[in-house]
């Protein structure tokens, strides 16, 4: 075991640095992991250009590997070994508070870095509080006694595990905030991580007809959405996606809107209402827009609309998503399209944002990987 611990560490916008850290403590309570890939997101493109905070933080919190030290609490308490593969959630709340004792420790305060300044969130939190290894861009990252973690199946490779959080994130917000069930009709805008995993969930839950809204540029993603189990796709730039969405639901309008789009301004949102049927739809919004000038409340109360808020996973969710990397059934490796060692976390991130050249779907950060 090295004493010293290689980590990416963001310093400003747009910065980041390669530090070295001591290796932590780890107590009966707690556990090191070795990790093996961390996925990147569209969150990590947001806070890296305009970090929340001045603090140093590693970031990556879509974190898979193996447990390398172990306290006795630790693995009594979690069911764990040294040597298990496990996926940590960037989550890590009280378990005393009323949404941690409803399962909810998503919105636990103590992992609420919106709202509190000592929270404690992988991928988010300062590497100069307590056990500093606070997130996946580093060769190893600690582990308290609230650390919520998943026992990765047998057969699933560290680099495919790193696709569970845009997995879960798919079942959450397309099953239990959109509601999509058998035979639900649904329109998914934006074919990225995210809105390619709405696809394979809303698929995967028996839904009667998918369809996928993307750009000319999106080419690629939306002959790939179709090969995840989407029905129609849409280039908004070269036919009205209104008048398409129509003909294809026969004028009645989709049951569930999920809009998974980054920068597109207000335009799915208002596509999204005049999309769904014409009484009781659902859309899913990840609400990226600040504010929303003229926004069409009396069209949206007239048509019974309900507007649901896209926002993280609960522990089921993630157990879901790991079934279904293990059972094989999508070509879900095909969303797993780059990987970069940690000396390239800046090129990573910039890839994903559109800013190389590359078309980056998901990307994982190999600490590991030797430099380049």
């Amino acid at each position: 075991m090295p004493d010293q611990v290689l980590a990416a560490v963001r310093t400003g916008p747009g910065v980041t640095e390669l530090r070295e850290f001591p290796m932590p403590d780890i107590d009966e309570d707690s556990a090191l992991l070795e990790v093996e890939v961390a996925g990147i997101c569209g969150t990590d493109v947001k806070m890296y250009a305009k970090p929340p905070s001045t603090a140093p933080v590693i970031m990556g919190h879509e974190n898979v590997g193996v447990i390398s030290r172990v306290g006795p609490r630790f693995a009594e308490r979690k069911g764990v070994r040294e040597g298990d593969r496990v996926f940590v959630e960037h989550y890590v709340g009280c378990f005393h508070c009323e949404w941690c004792h409803a399962g909810e420790y998503r919105h636990c305060e103590l992992t609420d870095w919106r709202t509190n300044p000592d929270a404690r969130r992988y991928g988010y939190t300062s590497a100069e509080n307590p056990g500093r290894l606070w997130g996946g861009f580093s060769q190893y990252m600690y582990l308290p006694w609230n650390a919520v973690i998943h026992k990765v199946p047998d057969g699933v490779s560290a680099e495919l595990a790193g696709l569970v959080t845009p997995l879960s994130n798919g079942i959450e917000w397309a099953l239990n905030a959109g509601r999509v069930g058998y035979a639900s009709t649904v329109l998914v805008q934006g074919p990225g991580q995210q809105g390619l995993s709405q696809v394979v969930a809303s698929k995967q839950a028996g839904a009667s007809l998918i369809i996928v809204t993307g750009t000319t540029r999106d080419a690629a993603r939306l002959d790939l959405a179709k090969g995840l189990g989407a029905d129609a796709v849409i280039d908004v730039q070269r036919e009205d996606p209104l008048a398409r969405v129509m003909e294809l639901t026969n004028g009645r309008g989709v049951d569930t809107v999920l809009d998974c789009t980054a920068g597109a301004g207000p335009a799915p949102v208002l596509l999204g209402i005049d999309a769904l049927k014409r009484r009781e739809g659902i859309m899913v919004t990840q609400g990226e827009l600040a504010a929303f000038p003229d926004f069409p409340l009396k069209k949206l109360t007239e048509k019974s609309i309900t507007l649901a808020s896209a926002r993280g996973h609960g522990y089921r969710a993630v157990e879901l998503a790991l079934e279904q990397l293990a059972s094989g059934r999508f070509p879900l490796e095909r969303l797993a399209t780059h990987s970069f060692g940690i000396d390239q976390v800046d090129h990573a991130i910039r890839a994903l944002a559109g800013e190389t050249g590359e078309d980056a779907i998901h990307i994982s950060l190999l600490p590991w990987k030797e430099k380049t």
